[in-house]
């Protein structure tokens, strides 16, 4: 029997953490049960899944707008792996896994119940967060909502990740017909939208953007004296994903880090900046990415001249001139790969080939 699971205290992630036992049982169940279900998800669902990933759902957006679906439903779900119900989760299940003992280990997983300040709470639904097999549940109970939406109940192309969701349509008609289909059949499934979080954007030159999966996309217009004509949809890291990097970068070069050698904080500061860029280079990020250098340089010439007691310019001045590769940050010029409709993302070699538009 799964034992109830801790929550984090003092966390800014709000969830559980299953006990090591619990995740290899997650872990297996996942195994078993993800070649069965994978079978039957649909083309509109890109979260958690084996060989998707967010920049395929991302190519979805671009594809569809060149299509000229530029009405954009842009929401999510409200407490989705919450408030989702164990019974009809267990329904949803039971539609493909016949194994009465298999069944049986997911109930005991939902019941495992929560400790909470000495005493365990055993919701009547979300599922066991924290664990392997949560994503996994969530993308079988909204297989219904991907399900009915293919079978017409709803209008315009759905791309669902998890519980972020964007409906690219043709017309405003369509895009506020689509936002009530998607509410009715969220609450059809005892879930609903984030109210805050929900609109319908236009995606026109000079109008709004639209925020998801990290990245703002916004209708805009080529800048190139011979391509003015061209007009298409761009995208770069949000405000909030520009911020993050900025608090990490901030952190890893505070002043309780000073009796740090410079090279590890180098290193520590790069492996952040590459794995963010990493992530954020398939997209229009060139002016980003010179923000998060000319940022990241300012951090590191500040550490420097703090931990030898000197001023900012000497700091600069280490940086920029003593250095033959500034201490050696990571350069991001040249790494942003700029996105393509009807082309996969993945099948472009020169990456450093696309580095302004």
């Amino acid at each position: 029997m799964s034992k109830p699971h801790t929550t984090r205290k003092g966390s800014q992630y709000e969830g559980t953490v299953p006990t090591v036992r619990d995740r290899v049982v997650q872990t297996a169940a996942k195994i078993v049960l993800e070649p069965v279900f994978e079978a039957d998800f649909l083309p509109c669902s890109f979260g958690f899944r084996p060989k998707r990933s967010v920049h395929d759902a991302l190519q979805v957006l671009i594809d569809e707008c060149w299509r000229g679906r530029r009405w954009v439903v842009e929401t999510d779900i409200a407490n989705c792996f919450e408030a989702i119900p164990h019974d009809r989760l267990m329904a949803a299940v039971a539609e493909r896994v016949s194994d009465r003992a298999l069944l049986k280990l997911l109930r005991g997983m939902l019941r495992a119940g929560v400790m909470v300040g000495g005493s365990v709470r055993r919701p009547v639904s979300g599922t066991p967060q924290g664990g392997a097999a949560s994503p996994l549940l969530a993308n079988v109970y909204l297989h219904r909502l991907d399900r009915a939406w293919q079978a017409g109940a709803g209008r315009g192309v759905l791309v669902r990740y998890c519980d972020d969701l964007v409906v690219c349509c043709a017309s405003q008609a369509e895009a506020q017909a689509a936002l009530a289909v998607l509410t009715s059949l969220l609450a059809d499934l005892g879930l609903s939208i984030k109210a805050a979080k929900t609109r319908i954007v236009h995606l026109t030159e000079g109008g709004e953007g639209v925020d998801f999966l990290g990245f703002h996309h916004r209708w805009v217009r080529a800048t190139g004296p011979t391509v003015r004509h061209v007009q298409f949809l761009a995208r770069w890291p949000t405000r909030a994903a520009m911020q993050h990097v900025r608090d990490r970068v901030r952190e890893l070069t505070s002043r309780r880090r000073l009796l740090r050698p410079v090279e590890q904080v180098v290193a520590d500061v790069n492996r952040v900046v590459r794995g963010w860029a990493a992530f954020f280079r398939y997209g229009n990020s060139h002016l980003a990415f010179d923000k998060i250098s000319s940022y990241v340089r300012m951090r590191l010439a500040l550490f420097v001249a703090k931990r030898h007691k000197r001023s900012r310019a000497f700091g600069w001045w280490v940086v920029a001139f003593a250095s033959p590769n500034r201490l050696g940050l990571i350069d991001l010029n040249g790494t942003v790969v700029a996105p393509r409709p009807f082309r996969d993302w993945r099948a472009r070699p020169n990456a450093g080939g696309e580095r302004r538009r």
